[in-house]
This record gives structure tokens, C-alpha cells and sequence, in this order.
């Protein structure tokens, strides 16, 4: 292992070698590939990289390739890799070419950025120069366009530290290239960006086109985005499959040259499907098959106008894209998007594509991103092969339930194809050779297409409700299968059978959460009603055609996924699948949402033994309409791993995360943990029996904080919940549509007709919002609220005149603390802030004090672990009842009586504030201030705290 100094040496005499010799290696019978050996070769391993182990950096065989009129584009000469990742290109060059060509430039800056690469390094030597690999390239771009570093190397060693501190194989690793382009990001444009707005250009242009020229065909809004979506993914399988030199070189670009385009594009269709056996080219019916054929593409007719737009765009010199280095997840980061849009025919034929209500409701569509999904396989997946055999492995059954466009399923896909390739090549490795299991190229091992379709044929199941959906996942597994194989590998298959399976069998379209028992009784008119049928989409897992006999044979080995989040209040799911939902699943409660309907389902699924993987919200672990589920878990889960993911998973997205994973079995083991920056940061084990939270709470916090745990567990012994001490209720709800008398219409809301700036009539009294309720003191903005049975929720059994106790959901932010006030003004509070009246033997300002206490505060943090949640940490009702608040009795009932004469002082003091300034207020807020710590002593002595334990609370901002 070079250090930086060893490395400055080695090139140093590269240098001098270079300039000694100079006009030899600048002439032109000096070749690329001596240039590759004595130099560059050279330079990198300088640099600590294994320029002889295939697993570290991929050579490609030296080629002089004219890379301009049109030509093809040859494969960059290096691919440094770690742990089977590429993190960089690097294009050689002999130095009489020179560097600072458009065409040499475009070359590997195309590649960089199909792949998305951070950057990528073009050099013959005499220069070094760093591309940045988020600039969408353009033939037209000077060879100075996103350039980063342009070294000479009779200035290397004067740049070596930066050299170094880029390119070194631990700098790498240390994420140096990814550091390095964070420093400048205006006017980039990634691969998937710009590959979804040449895909949404497309559709909308197909759409429009396909509309106005079959009239006769009568399409419906279904059978159009069905046809649209089918022609664009049949055209990018096929010029992927060309980059891959699996299809002939230019094809496509061929027949847009003649007319009558998609003449000639519908009978290479026809021969894709001899060739591939996919369902992505199905347009006959044959034996054996289910599914119904595509018998519309092949009737309607589409203009050579778009047709040669879209060939054109897919083609050197108008096209940016390299297909052969597309990642497949960034392929699915850009169908999850594309598949957020449809395409709507109107009443008057045209056809516009509009954005799906439940992703205008969900604000965007949010891909899972690839670092989430690896961790998520390798935590189920990857402990489910341990100790097994390929035999074993082919008996495995791995679902995702609702699989959007196959970023699971594809990522457990290529984790079993590198397992594979790692049993057969760690022993026996001629055996398997010989027998067609592996094949070998350039020193690396690849699983035979063969191999590779029993894997997917076997191992890999998903459904979802999205028909498109559904599609792009089976095209995705399709390539991915693809991945490795040309001409030369699949033409001997060729002769034999068809070179892809049908996945008919394993990716379904349906509705994982409704049986079809949902049409039974009330449902009955679903039957009649095609659209709505389709919407629902009900599927029998039990049915042989679906999955029956994976579950007869006892169920799912894994399940993984990101299961939608949707609230069933305020979404499009009407009220029959929700009675639907309150009806077949038992764990779930009145607020139900999505994801956690998903997780008890898919446990129905799983065989015993088999391992569960979601990324889900993170506020499952603490909400009171998750204490069912949460407690089930708990109950019947072993190996059960929660991590808290700090990250902003899903962009903008208000919705904080946390991955959750179990077995199906009774080990006791409970792991938490924490995520960021793609990396757990923190994870502790505990077994069952030492974990011991109140069941309506997972506590993350606790279980990595043996000292918190054990003073919670303290303070929840001395104590009963506050709904014993008194009633407690949310503030109530002004405005929702579809409630009140009248119902309410969104005009309501929109317009806050019920509030005014003055007492309009007796029904007017004060409206209090959650910003208006603070520590010990309350303000009021002048608003007033009208209060009838127009109220969307009227909380008629809370007495808005009475001595009471305002509790704010949200609590202070800076050093964090919850804010309840005193109040017998009659005020209406909103639903930000709840409400404490009617106390049973107890004082109200008895309670104040101790839930404002900074005790209360550390056992609020701790126990529902709020702070997790960086998106509006707040609590609700069912936790506020939940409080620990200690009995009074003979020993201490003068804290007690102590507690409710400083509150009391307490409330005094905070109304003086309001007419004071200046010295006056300093002197008022310094009184408040130590009569807290007053208030806070006393409950430290009402819990029996010890100095230790002070210090802990005390510690907490």
C-alpha cells in the first residue's frame, strides 16, 4: 500500500520518463495500448488501485474508434470499481491524439453521465482531465464544458495533494468524487431527469398523435396509456438490447430513414416476441399463457413524424443517453415518476396527461432510494440465504406487495444472481463452468441467461394496483436479466427457445389489501360497474392462477417494500374498501392508513421462519392508532429491527422514516438503531425480557439509554395516567369538508366563514389557536369564532368555560418543553391544543405544575421519542392520557400543596408581564424564572429523584 509520498515518487519517474522520451510517445505509431501499459497503468496503481484484479478495475481491449458522424461509441477503457460499484470511468487516449477534441470529450462524459457517475477522467498522459457527470452532455459542447480539473503532467506533482485527496483508492472510498461536485451545482441536469422529460414528451406527443389518427378504434383512456406506455418501452428495450450488441447496431434508426415507420416498427415487434418470449411483445394467443394479448398496437397507426423524433432522440449525435451503463434503479426512479402522470381522453377526443389525484394529494412521487433498498435486502434476504445451498435458494419465494416499478424485487434479483456467482466460484469453479452454470469474460464470472431467467422464474413475485405499473417492473427484471449477455451468448439460446421468460405467473396486477370477497353482499355493484372494478382490482391470493399454491405450501419466504402511506380519511379510497379494511384486518384502528394495513398482511403471507422488510413512517412507533399493531409485533415478531432513519428519504416529502424488519418466529431479539447519511450511526441489541415500554410505545430512546429507561420506569411506578386524574380532549376542528350541519363544502374553509374580527351575536365567543397557549400564560390573536352545529367537530362534552388546563401539541422549540397554561375565561381552543378539565380529587394547578416541569419534559422526550421525528414532533391526546402523574397521599401531600402555591405565584407573575419593560420586566422574568426551579425541585422530590438522576433530566435540551 502506497502512502501519498511512495505514490509522489512512482510518479515522478513517469514524468521523467515522459519527458525524456516525449517525441516518441507523441508520435503517431506510439498506440493507445502501449500508452495504457507503461503509463497510465502505472499512474492509478500509483494510486493504490489493483490494476490486475478484475473485481477492482475493468479493462475494455484497446480500440482507435472514430467516435464522430454517427459511429458507435465504444465502452470507456477503465471502470474503477468498489465492491462491485463503479465509481469512475477512464478514457485513454494516445497523446498524438490530444485531449481537446469536442468528440473525445462527448465520449466519456456520455457514458459518465448515462451511468450517473459523479465525474469521470479522460488523459493519455500528458493531460488528466476531470469531467463533472451531472451536465447533460451535447455533441455541441466545447471540450471546456463541465470540465473540473485539467492537469498537465509537468504540473502533477505540484497538484499532487489534490490528486491525491480525489483519486487515491481510500480517498474513494471516502466518497472524494462525491465531495468534490457538491461544491457546484447550477444548471446540472441528471440522467434521470432529463430521460423523464424526453419520456414525458414522448407520451404526450404519442397520445396526441395516436388519438387523432384512430378514430375508428374508439380507444378508451385505459387502452391509450396501455398502448402509449407499451410502444415507449418496447422501443427502449430495444435500443438497450442494441447498446448491448444483443440486437443489430442502428436498427431502429434504419427504419426511421424510409417511410411508413411503424409498419416496419410493428414487424420488428413480431420478431421480438419469437425472440424474447416477454410479455412485453405478446400480440397472439398461445398455450400455456393467461394473460390476454396486446391486440390493439399492432391495429392502430402512429405518425413517422413522432416516430422519427423518437428514434432520433435515442440515437448519437441528438442523443445524450448511453444505454449499455444506465443503472437499472435510475431506469426505475424514472418510470416511478413517469407512472405519476396518465393520459385522460376527453369528452371532445383529445387526450391531455394530467397528474394522478393521489400523487397531487401525496405532493410528488418519492422513489425509494437504492442505499434504503440494499440495506433493506441485505437485512432480510441476505439473512435468509445464510447456510443455504443453490438448491436450497430455489425453493425461496421473495414478494413485494405492492412493487411499483420493481426496485425491490429488481435489487433482491441482482442480490441472488452475485450470490450465485459467489457459491459457484468459491469452490468446484470448473465443475460449474462445465456444465453451463457460469460463464467466464475478462477474468469476471457471470451466471448463464439460463440460470438467470430459473432464478427470476422461481425466486421473484410482486403485484401492485397500478397495471402500467406493473409492466415497467417486468420490463426492468427483464433487462436486468439481459445484463451481461451480446450477440455471442444469446444467438446459441437462440436456436433452442425463446431468450426471456414470460412473468406473467410472477408479477401481477391487483389490490395485495382486498380479496375478492370484498364483492360479496353490499359490493355486488362493483361486478357491474367495469371502471370501478378495474379501480379496485380485487386479488384472491389463494386463487392457483394467483399465488394459491405458494401459501399452500405455507407462504412467502420474504417480503420487502415501501407500501403506500395513505391515510384512508382523506384519500380517494372510498368508504366501502374502508369498511372493507376495518373488517379483515385486526391489529389496525378507526385511523387507518396504508401502510400499516400492508404490514399485517403481509405477515397473513408469510411463511414461518421468512423474514418482513418495509421502510414505513416513523410515527407508527409512537401514535396511539398504531398501538394495536405495534403490540402484535411486539408479540409475534422475533429478530424485530427498527432504525430510525434521520436522512430526508423522499425529498421534500413531510414524512420522516424508519425501516422495520422481523421474523416470523419467537426469537427475542430487538435491535434498534439509527440511519444517516446512509450509514447506522448508532444500534442496540436487547432481548424481550429486558425490554419492558408501555405497550401503546416502541421506546428507540430508552432501549439505547439504560440510565433514561431505568428512571422511566421509575417514574411511570409512582405514578397513574393522567386520564385518571382528570378528562382529557382534543380542541375541536372548525372546517372539513363533508362534516357539519350543513355539510360542509371546501368553500367553508377556504373562506373561514365562521370566524370574525368581533363578537357578531351571542353564539361568538374568543378563538384560541395552539400559538396562542404558552408556559403558564395565554395570549389571543382578537379572533372570534361563531359555534353551532356547523362546527365540523363540536367536542360537545368539553366545558369551554371552565377552570381547565390548555396543553399545546407542539411543544417550544430552542430547549425543548411542553406548554400548558391555566385558564376559567371561556375561549373555543382549535384542535392544536387539548384540553384538561373536571379533575377527580386533584388540583388543576397541581397537575399544570408537574406536566410544565422539566421532569415531565425528559419523560415525555424519552418515552415517546418524539425528537426522532424532525416533521412538526408534536403529541397527541391518547399520549397526553398517558402522562405519569403521582398519587397523592399522607406522605407527600405537602409537595402537593407546595406545587399549587407556586403555580399559583407562577400565573401571577406571567399576567404582570404583559403591562411591563424595562427594568420592571427583567425583574418579573427573573421571579418566573426561579420559581420554575422552585416547581421543578419539588416534582424532582415528589418522584423520589436522586442527584444522579437530576443531573440526567437536567442534561436533556
Amino acid at each position: 500500500m502506497n502512502t501519498k509520498e511512495d505514490a509522489f515518487n512512482v510518479v515522478s519517474k513517469l514524468i521523467e520518463k515522459f519527458k525524456a522520451n516525449l517525441t516518441k510517445y507523441k508520435s503517431k505509431e506510439y498506440n493507445e495500448a502501449n500508452t495504457r501499459r507503461e503509463f497510465i497503468d502505472e499512474f492509478f496503481k500509483a494510486l493504490n488501485w489493483d490494476m490486475a484484479d478484475s473485481s477492482e478495475v475493468t479493462y475494455e481491449p484497446s480500440q482507435e474508434v472514430d467516435s464522430g458522424d454517427g459511429k458507435t461509441l465504444k465502452y470507456p477503457d477503465y471502470a474503477f470499481k468498489l465492491s462491485n460499484t463503479i465509481r469512475f470511468f477512464v478514457e485513454a487516449k494516445k497523446p498524438s491524439i490530444g485531449l481537446n477534441k469536442d468528440e473525445v470529450a462527448f465520449q466519456i462524459r456520455r457514458y459518465c453521465w448515462s451511468a450517473h457517475l459523479p465525474v469521470s477522467v479522460l488523459t493519455d498522459f500528458e493531460e488528466f482531465v476531470v469531467y463533472d457527470g451531472r451536465f447533460e452532455p451535447k455533441s455541441s459542447d466545447k471540450p471546456s464544458h463541465a470540465r473540473l480539473r485539467n492537469y498537465s503532467y509537468k504540473n502533477y506533482l505540484h497538484h499532487w495533494d489534490d490528486i491525491w485527496s480525489l483519486f487515491a483508492k481510500e480517498s474513494v472510498i471516502n466518497n472524494s468524487l462525491e465531495n468534490l461536485i457538491q461544491k457546484n451545482t447550477k444548471g446540472i441536469t441528471l440522467v434521470d431527469e432529463a430521460f423523464l422529460r424526453d419520456m414525458e414528451k414522448w407520451r404526450d406527443n404519442l397520445a396526441k398523435n395516436i388519438v387523432l389518427l384512430n378514430t375508428d378504434q374508439k380507444l378508451t383512456s385505459r387502452e391509450l396509456n396501455m398502448v402509449v406506455q407499451s410502444t415507449i418501452d418496447r422501443l427502449i428495450f430495444l435500443r438497450i438490447c442494441e447498446d448491448r450488441d444483443i440486437e443489430p447496431p442502428n436498427q431502429l434508426e434504419l427504419i426511421a430513414q424510409h417511410p411508413q415507420i411503424y409498419k416496419e416498427i410493428k414487424r420488428l415487434f413480431r420478431q421480438a416476441d419469437n425472440k424474447y418470449n416477454s410479455g412485453l411483445f405478446h400480440f397472439t394467443k398461445e398455450k400455456g399463457r393467461k394473460s390476454d394479448p396486446d391486440d390493439i398496437s399492432l391495429k392502430i397507426e402512429i405518425g413517422d413524424d413522432i416516430l422519427d423524433d423518437i428514434i432520433s432522440s435515442i440515437y448519437y449525435p441528438k442523443s445524450p443517453y448511453q444505454f449499455d451503463v444506465m443503472p437499472a434503479d435510475i431506469l426505475g426512479q424514472v418510470y416511478e415518476r413517469f407512472l405519476g402522470k396518465v393520459i385522460e381522453i376527453s369528452s371532445s377526443g383529445d387526450s391531455r396527461v394530467i397528474e394522478k389525484p393521489e400523487v397531487i394529494k401525496a405532493g410528488g412521487v418519492y422513489y425509494t432510494p437504492t442505499y434504503i433498498v440494499d440495506y433493506i435486502i441485505k437485512n432480510t434476504l441476505g439473512k435468509f440465504v445464510i447456510g443455504k445451498t443453490p438448491d436450497d435458494v430455489a425453493k425461496l419465494r421473495i414478494l413485494d406487495p405492492a412493487c411499483g416499478s420493481g426496485s425491490f424485487l429488481i435489487a433482491a434479483y441482482q442480490f441472488l444472481i452475485d450470490w450465485h456467482v459467489s457459491f459457484y466460484t468459491s469452490s468446484e469453479r470448473e465443475k460449474w463452468l462445465n456444465n453451463s452454470t457460469i460463464r467466464e469474460n475478462k477474468g469476471l464470472y457471470y451466471l448463464t441467461t439460463e440460470h438467470k431467467k430459473r432464478i427470476l422464474l422461481n425466486n421473484i413475485y410482486g403485484v401492485d394496483l397500478d397495471q402500467q405499473a406493473v409492466e415497467v417492473t417486468k420490463l426492468s427484471l427483464l433487462l436486468k436479466t439481459l445484463e451481461g449477455e451480446n450477440a455471442a451468448t444469446s444467438a446459441p439460446k437462440l436456436a433452442l427457445e425463446r431468450i426471456l421468460p414470460d412473468l406473467e405467473k410472477n408479477i401481477k396486477w391487483g389490490n395485495s389489501l382486498v380479496s375478492t370477497d370484498f364483492y360479496d353482499n353490499e359490493n355486488t355493484t362493483y361486478l357491474n360497474n367495469d371502471e370501478r372494478l378495474l379501480n379496485v382490482k380485487a386479488f384472491n391470493w389463494d386463487d392457483d392462477n394467483s399465488f394459491g399454491g405458494i401459501l399452500k405450501a405455507g407462504g412467502f419466504d420474504v417480503i420487502v417494500g415501501n407500501p403506500p402511506y395513505i391515510f384512508t380519511r382523506d384519500s380517494g379510497i372510498d368508504k366501502r374498501q374502508k369498511n372493507y379494511f376495518n373488517r379483515h384486518y385486526k391489529y389496525q384502528s378507526d385511523q387507518l392508513n396504508t401502510f400499516g394495513i400492508f404490514v399485517e398482511q403481509s405477515y397473513s403471507l408469510m411463511k414461518s421462519e421468512g423474514y418482513l422488510g418495509f421502510i414505513i413512517p416513523n410515527n407508527w412507533l409512537t401514535i396511539s392508532s398504531f398501538s394495536n399493531l405495534r403490540q402484535f409485533i411486539l408479540d409475534h415478531s422475533g429478530d424485530l429491527e427498527i432504525i430510525n432513519v434521520l436522512d430526508k428519504v423522499f425529498g421534500n416529502a413531510n414524512v420522516d422514516t424508519a425501516i422495520i424488519s422481523f421474523q416470523k418466529s419467537e426469537n427475542s431479539n430487538i435491535s434498534v438503531g439509527e440511519m444517516k447519511d446512509k450509514k447506522i450511526i448508532s444500534r442496540v441489541v436487547t432481548q424481550r425480557s429486558s425490554f419492558a415500554p408501555p405497550h401503546y410505545i416502541i421506546q428507540i430512546n430508552l432501549l439505547k439509554d439504560k440510565s433514561s429507561q431505568k428512571l422511566i420506569l421509575k417514574i411511570n411506578s409512582l405514578s397513574m395516567p393522567l386520564e385518571r386524574h382528570a378528562k382529557v380532549s382534543t380542541g375541536l376542528k372548525v372546517y372539513q369538508k363533508g362534516k357539519g350541519v350543513p355539510l360542509q363544502t371546501d368553500y367553508e374553509g377556504k373562506n373561514r366563514i365562521f370566524h370574525f374580527p368581533e363578537r357578531v351575536d351571542e353564539s361568538c365567543q374568543k378563538y384560541l389557536e395552539g400559538s396562542d397557549v404558552s408556559r403558564y400564560r395565554l395570549g389571543w390573536s382578537g379572533e372570534y369564532l361563531k359555534y353551532g352545529q356547523w362546527i365540523a367537530e363540536m367536542r360537545k362534552s368539553v366545558p369551554f368555560h371552565v377552570d381547565r388546563l390548555l396543553i399545546r401539541q407542539i411543544p417550544s422549540k430552542g430547549r425543548y418543553a411542553i406548554n400548558a397554561v391555566f385558564t376559567n375565561e371561556f375561549y373555543y381552543n382549535d384542535i392544536n391544543s387539548m384540553v384538561v378539565f373536571d379533575p377527580y380529587n386533584t388540583s388543576l394547578k397541581y397537575l399544570i405544575g408537574v406536566i410544565n416541569s422539566r421532569l415531565m419534559t425528559f419523560w415525555f422526550i424519552k418515552s415517546f421519542d418524539k425528537l426522532q421525528r424532525k416533521t412538526y414532533p408534536q403529541f397527541k391526546v391518547g399520549e397526553l392520557q398517558k402522562f405519569p402523574i403521582p398519587v397523592i397521599d399522607g406522605n407527600n401531600k405537602h409537595l402537593y400543596d407546595n406545587i399549587i402555591v407556586f403555580v399559583e405565584d407562577m400565573l401571577n407573575l406571567q399576567s404582570q408581564l404583559s403591562n411591563l419593560s424595562g427594568e420592571a420586566e427583567r425583574i418579573i422574568r427573573s421571579q418566573i424564572e426561579q420559581t420554575d426551579k422552585s416547581i421543578d425541585s419539588l416534582v424532582y422530590e415528589l418522584y423520589r429523584l436522586t442527584d444522579d438522576e437530576i443531573d440526567l433530566v437536567e442534561s436533556i435540551q
